[in-house]
């Protein structure tokens, strides 16, 4: 009887997971990279796709879980894209991160919160011109207020993503 209730509860996780991922149709690629404790300023998370296509417009998101060990109501991430034929783009990105209250932005029922934040395709879909693979860096730039050299580890984030979903027509 305990066996069968093992197995009950096993295959309900399995069909729960394959329900939630495949609800998620926009997804082209959807990958996350975890941060040990603390995430280092020479840390960088990187993320290998193959352009879907050079025809459709894209959506291209920065995701982030934080939990309340985070303590700054900003965040500036430093993300370099590289496209398969060696051009390179590098920006220099600021994300609200806290209400004026303090209050964590994103979404999330306990002290893990998502955000999804946009890189590319938020004033039109992002058009991937080239074939072949492309390589994304993220990496953060937080500096304490009034202080030249950057925050060494910075607390708080557990999990760095990246997403391209498929505009909406």
């Amino acid at each position: 009887m305990q066996i069968l209730r093992k197995t009950n509860k096993l295959f309900l996780v399995v069909v729960g997971c394959l329900l939630f991922t495949s609800c998620d149709s926009d997804a082209v690629f959807d990958e996350y990279a975890s941060v040990p404790n603390q995430w280092n300023k020479d840390s960088i998370a990187t993320f290998n796709f193959k352009a879907p296509d050079t025809l459709n417009g894209y959506n291209l998101y920065v995701n982030l879980r934080n939990t309340d060990a985070y303590k700054f109501s900003n965040l500036f991430l430093i993300v370099e894209m590289n496209y398969p034929n060696g051009k390179v783009v590098k920006d220099t990105l600021e994300y609200k991160m806290a209400a004026p209250n303090g209050e964590l932005l994103g979404t999330g029922f306990s002290d893990l919160k998502e955000n999804k934040l946009w890189y590319r395709g938020y004033k039109e879909p992002f058009a991937f011109n080239e074939e072949g693979e492309y390589t994304v860096n993220i990496q953060h730039a937080m500096r304490n207020y009034g202080v030249v050299n950057g925050v060494e580890n910075l607390q708080g984030i557990t999990e760095i993503g990246f997403r391209v979903e498929k505009a909406q027509k």
